[in-house]
């Protein structure tokens, strides 16, 4: 049988899947766990890529530029999504899946290839290394503004109805499930070329060296460059579909959209329910989503100083144990609806994402939890010396006392807070009553000697900070806390992601549908959710408190539940070929 032959009737009673409609699935699926691969790798080596590729800026800037370069590839994503919108609404389904696949596998096989800034430096040509990598992660974000669409639309087109939800559920699983074979594979590969291969000593701008492991140095590129035999997988799986049978009997028909851009936004009875889509579903699904998987790996590396392999085993546990929760809300909102589980999960996850970080802070770094509650660090300086240190470029220069007192402070990850001081004050920082002036030459050494005097943990001599030697080293009570502490996030993701697909495929007609649809998704995950780790870790490191930035999903989370509870319907009973 071929694929995509099973045309759903009206009339379908809940019924098995044929093993045409399982094709379907399998091969929709597939291809798109390898693309979420490819887009994942740079999430999850932001850190080494960052240091790779803006090594020319300081280590704060340096963070941010490089959670703006994984966010570049989710700023494009709606521009993705009108053009292959587009296309599938007017071609069809399946010739986008060939082109999205080949633009994303052939990006991130570059990627794997570009030398760093340090290498072309040599040249005289340094800027050539980030300004390419922002190049290749925005084609990837382009691929993948026309992949998530198709392959909804693809799959609930050949859904019986009353099972749309658990079927399309498949789709939201490769997201997490392309994430976790990016950890995977990086996992194996670090610990192969670290135990294979001796560290490098480099020696920094400021004439102080740092031992560099073998994966850091140059064993981060191969998952990249892996990527190029799952491209292959993916071309031939992609190769064996065929068109989705409701858009061959619309272009039967003739009732196909001639221009699905101006007929879906250009008249407000279908713009208005794309505008409704974002703000009542997508926007607060997607910070939800990005919370629970990127920002909470981000947070334990960057702010509890977890180092990367033992944070990427944390949450590679925590897909493994929550991964199924897709399944089992998509199939739940075929019972009880879409919108209950979808704005439920924003709800909960706005009301209990504080106590949650507190917890994981808690346990994952029991010495610095106890240091940022214990210990008393004031910055006493003037507010009109200080700087936003929000730097998307990496080009600006904080060189005032106060800003120089900040960026330390952020750095160790230390809580504090700010005392005003009159025009012309020295800007001083107090750790414990001591105060220690920024003027003084030896502040870069003193503050941190007095924070770890005071209580605070040193980066290299903390006994109390999780670590697994091996995947399977997670079997102590405080890691076992932690893996919990983050299944619980990824389940909140499950529960606001698994039923998605099915909501947007049935709010919109099939003559509009993956252009009306991929737009409000992509807006909503690329800006809403991409955005979320560099702006929340810009909101920390302004305000001193390492929590701070959860208010950025918290807002958006509730902001989405109460728009959708009073505009967006419920679609589950809806008649997607009608």
């Amino acid at each position: 049988m071929a694929v995509g032959t099973a045309v759903p009737q009206a009339d379908d009673a809940v019924r098995p899947m044929t093993a045409g409609e399982k094709k379907v699935i399998l091969a929709s699926s597939l291809g798109t766990v390898f693309e979420w691969y490819d887009f994942y790798l740079y999430g999850s080596l932001a850190a080494i890529i960052g240091a790779q590729f803006f090594s020319a800026y300081p280590e704060a800037t340096r963070n941010i530029f490089a959670l703006l370069a994984f966010a570049a590839g989710f700023l494009v994503r709606p521009f993705g999504a009108l053009v292959f919108g587009r296309l599938g609404d007017m071609v069809g389904r399946k010739y986008t899946f060939l082109v999205t696949i080949l633009i994303m596998g052939i990006s991130t096989f570059l990627v794997g290839l570009l030398p760093s800034y340090t290498t072309l430096n040599s040249y005289g040509i340094g800027w050539v290394a980030p300004v390419t990598l922002l190049a290749l992660r925005m084609l990837q974000g382009l691929a993948l503004g026309g992949e998530y669409g198709g392959a909804a639309v693809y799959v609930a087109e050949h859904a019986p109805r009353g099972r749309r939800g658990f079927y399309t559920a498949f789709i939201q699983t490769t997201a997490t499930l392309g994430l976790l074979l990016s950890l995977v594979i990086i996992l194996s590969t670090q610990g192969y070329v670290n135990n294979a291969y001796a560290p490098t000593v480099v020696t920094n701008p400021d004439g102080t060296t740092t031992t560099l492991t073998a994966f850091q140095v140059w064993g981060w590129r191969i998952p990249f460059l892996v990527s190029v035999a799952l491209l292959a997988i993916s071309v031939w799986i992609r190769l064996q579909m065929q068109e989705s049978p409701a858009f061959q009997k619309m272009k039967a028909e003739g009732t196909h959209s001639k221009a699905p851009l101006s007929e879906a936004f250009g008249q407000w009875k279908n713009a208005k329910w794309a505008l409704l889509a974002l703000l009542g579903l997508t926007a607060g699904q997607a910070v939800v989503w990005y919370t629970g998987q990127f920002y909470a790996l981000f947070f334990l590396q960057s702010i509890l100083k977890v180092d990367q392999f033992t944070a990427n085993v944390m949450i590679a546990w925590s897909l493994i144990l929550a991964t199924g929760g897709f399944l089992f809300f998509g199939g739940l909102s075929d019972r009880i609806g879409r919108k209950p589980i979808i704005l439920g999960g924003c709800l909960i996850a706005a009301l209990t994402y504080f106590p949650l970080f507190h917890q994981l802070t808690a346990n994952a770094n029991p010495a610095l939890y106890a240091a940022q509650s214990n210990v008393p660090v004031v910055v006493k300086t003037n507010p009109a010396d200080c700087s936003f240190q929000f730097n998307p470029v990496g080009t600006a220069k904080f060189t005032k006392e106060c800003d120089i007192a900040k960026a330390l402070l952020a750095r160790s990850a230390v809580n504090y807070t700010t005392e005003a001081q009159p025009a012309g004050t020295p800007t001083v920082v107090s750790v414990n009553g001591k105060d220690f002036p920024v003027a003084d030459p030896t502040f870069a050494k003193a503050v941190p000697a007095a924070l770890t005097e005071a209580g605070y943990p040193s980066a290299s001599n903390n006994p109390t900070v999780i670590k697994a030697a091996n995947p399977l080293d997670v079997f102590t009570g405080q890691k076992l806390m932690v893996i919990g502490i983050l299944t619980i996030l990824v389940l909140y993701v499950t529960m606001v992601y698994g039923p998605i697909a099915a909501a947007l495929v049935e709010l919109f007609p099939t003559r509009i549908r993956y252009t009306s649809m991929s737009l409000p998704y992509h807006i909503g995950n690329g800006w809403f959710g991409g955005l979320l780790p560099a702006t929340a870790f810009a909101m920390v490191a302004q305000t001193g408190d390492i929590y701070y930035g959860l208010w950025y999903p918290i807002v958006i989370a509730l902001f989405t539940f109460v728009v959708g509870l009073i505009f967006i319907p419920e679609t589950k009973d809806r008649d997607i070929l009608a």
